[in-house]
């Protein structure tokens, strides 16, 4: 299956902005049905918690396509268009997850170094009630949310970094799989951010084994 048949484009595109408590767009099955079970099967082994930069992991063909997609012109201006901004012109910086701890989830923005974020949810339909990501009125109060995104497989969500674009979730242990796609700012800050990957991936890697 080739890349453009994998994102639903056309439904990114119909999606509304919503601007409480920031600007985000929720997009259910993004990933489209008919590439999931592929894109199921080429996702790359992980079995302890942490994000992992694609060059620290091993997977498959429709993996990689799907990174090809998620990381490329049309996909920056699709979302550029959406949120009012130019991201064609800004590096993109994708990781994954695996795994959840019981300690993942609190409460955080995400650095103002990075533009837009980017979820991607590659799981099946998903029942437990820790893990659902929550986007939030405030830095203490996790139950006082505007949305909650379980992450259901082909699931997306993306929003505009912000000084108040708070979000967590509520705690879960286990597989939960997750792509993280981030317009940043300028390659200095990416080639940064890819440092500190691969050293938390070497690190996580001794660790758990």
């Amino acid at each position: 299956m080739n890349m453009s048949m994998m994102l639903d484009f056309p439904a990114l595109k119909a999606a509304t902005v919503q601007r409480e408590p920031f600007d985000h767009i929720i997009v259910p099955g993004f990933l489209k049905p008919e590439a999931m079970a592929e894109i199921e099967a080429d996702f790359p082994a992980i079995d302890r918690p942490g994000s992992f930069p694609l060059r620290s992991l091993s997977y498959g063909s429709a993996f990689q396509r799907l990174c090809d997609a998620l990381q490329g012109p049309e996909m920056a201006k699709a979302m550029g268009e959406k949120l009012g901004m130019n991201l064609v012109d800004q590096p993109p910086m994708l990781t994954v997850r695996g795994h959840c701890k019981p300690s993942d989830g609190q409460i955080h923005t995400d650095s103002l170094g990075k533009l837009v974020t980017v979820l991607i949810y590659i799981n099946d339909s998903w029942n437990a009630a820790g893990g659902r990501l929550r986007l939030l009125r405030s830095a203490d109060d996790i139950e006082d949310y505007a949305a909650e995104v379980p992450p259901d497989a082909g699931t997306m969500l993306a929003f505009r970094c912000s000084e108040n674009a708070w979000h967590g979730h509520k705690p879960f242990e286990g597989q939960r799989r997750t792509m993280q796609l981030n317009w940043v700012r300028d390659t200095a800050y990416l080639r940064k951010e890819q440092v500190r990957h691969r050293i938390s991936a070497f690190i996580k890697k001794v660790r758990f084994g």
